[in-house]
């Protein structure tokens, strides 16, 4: 018997509010038969499988049952998601300890400590809270085990009509509660038939490498050049500029390590010549402590306070429309393009996980359609 051909995958199920295993397998005469000597296995016509009450001795007596008989799939019964002995460890402790009024449904311990285990980013875990204990407010006096797909479904179109969200808004809405039942809860994937919002295609606003140039020479705080430099000269996102630390700059191979990046993921990135310079003279007159920019009382420095950077530069440059620090990634990322760096290498440096996220930046490089001659010039 080829052990390759045969394949079961186990799932989990809840029915009747019970936990269930569900063992799932393409029709098959060999694996039926072994599947019906399980004790007290059950078919069901909701989800087209077999199923086993979920204990641990019935696990493993699933394995041993299929063992050198067929592959099994555990996906669903593991953790997929590795923790890095470099990721910061995420403690949310904050949302066990405060004070809420009385009445309000605080999200439930098992959800936080899900989070903890798969070390989410911090900012993810906090917006998924929000959304979720949103959410079991609304149903407030409600189990949530009880809540089915309809009502769910009804209470994210009732959102989509009352407020005027963002399309992302609505999505993390709709992955925070997929969360709870099918991560923290076990529960199969109920909700795929969710109606998503059409994700909007917006072109990356682009600045030109002058205007940006502008930018930089008409800035005269040390530090504040060197931030717009970075955003600009290395791709960076605000957050990861933020987090940067003396270290992570390499000037010995002139490159910026960048440290928990979106998805809690390691990339490197350019460092140029010309900002080491400026690097180095902002280091020596300012001597940060930990992080590369700090505020004036120490510590990090803000999110805000970037912004207002940018955009007071911005102003100084003569530039009318809004510039945010995301405006000049985009920029580092059209001008590479222009300049004809592979799109491949360009995705790496931005740390996007496909090239497809990175295509973006061929609608809005225009190197190409300068060459092209109008019909009214021809």
């Amino acid at each position: 018997m080829n052990k390759e051909q045969k394949h079961i995958s186990l799932k989990h199920l809840v029915i009747e509010n019970q936990r269930q295993i569900g063992i799932s397998f393409h029709t098959d005469k060999v694996l039926e038969s072994l599947v019906l000597r399980l004790p007290q296995v059950a078919w069901s016509e909701q989800y087209g499988m077999y199923y086993i009450s979920n204990y641990p001795r019935n696990f493993h007596l699933i394995l041993r049952t299929f063992k050198d008989v067929a592959w099994i799939n555990l996906q669903s019964f593991s953790d997929n998601i590795k923790r890095s002995h470099d990721n910061p460890t995420l403690n949310l402790d904050y949302f066990r300890k405060r004070k809420v009024e009385v009445g309000f449904r605080v999200c439930p311990d098992s959800y936080l400590k899900k989070l903890e285990s798969k070390s989410y980013a911090f900012n993810t875990a906090k917006s998924y809270i929000h959304h979720f204990e949103r959410f079991i407010n609304h149903f407030k006096e409600r189990e949530l085990i009880g809540i089915n797909e309809e009502e769910i479904k009804d209470y994210i179109n009732m959102v989509c009509r009352r407020y005027n969200y963002s399309r992302s808004y609505i999505n993390q809405l709709i992955n925070s509660i997929k969360f709870y039942y099918e991560v923290v809860m076990g529960m199969p994937n109920r909700f795929y038939s969710i109606d998503r919002p059409f994700k909007q295609e917006k072109l990356p606003q682009v600045l030109s490498k002058e205007a940006i140039l502008r930018m930089i020479d008409m800035t005269q705080n040390p530090k504040h050049k060197c931030m717009i430099s970075l955003l600009y000269s290395a791709g960076l996102r605000r957050q990861e500029l933020l987090d940067l630390k003396p270290q992570h700059i390499k000037s010995d191979r002139m490159l910026i390590f960048v440290q928990n990046a979106k998805g809690n993921k390691e990339r490197y990135t350019l460092l140029s010549k010309k900002l080491l310079l400026n690097l180095r003279k902002y280091y020596r007159q300012y001597r940060p402590k930990e992080y590369l920019f700090e505020g004036d009382k120490g510590g990090k420095y803000s999110a805000t306070s970037l912004s207002c950077v940018v955009k007071a530069a911005a102003k100084r440059a003569g530039i009318i429309q809004k510039v945010t620090p995301h405006m000049l990634r985009h920029s580092f990322a059209t001008h590479l393009l222009e300049n004809g760096t592979d799109l491949r290498y360009i995705q790496n440096l931005l740390g996007h996980n496909s090239t497809k996220t990175t295509e973006i930046y061929t609608h809005v490089a225009t190197n190409v359609i300068r060459e092209i001659v109008s019909p009214l010039d021809v």
